[in-house]
């Protein structure tokens, strides 16, 4: 899962055409850090941090029931 999380951090920051610096520096983490989650590899890394960096490229964090599909209004919102 946090593979995934860190895949959507790196396809929506690339759009927006931020460096990992740019949010390193914008939020007082490593740069390091950064990639590690976007590729999946950080050992541990806060919830808080996660959120912040979600914040700052415009996303948000939801929780759903695991293995239950998408409604149709949850895939319109992802258009």
């Amino acid at each position: 899962m946090l593979f995934e999380l860190g895949a959507e951090i790196r396809k929506f920051r690339k759009l927006r055409k931020i460096t990992q610096q740019q949010i390193a520096d914008e939020l007082g983490m490593s740069r390091a850090t950064i990639s590690q989650l976007e590729s999946g590899t950080v050992q541990e890394i806060g919830i808080r941090k996660v959120i912040r960096i979600l914040d700052y490229l415009g996303l948000e964090l939801r929780v759903s029931q695991a293995g239950i599909p998408p409604t149709l209004e949850e895939l319109r919102e992802d258009l």
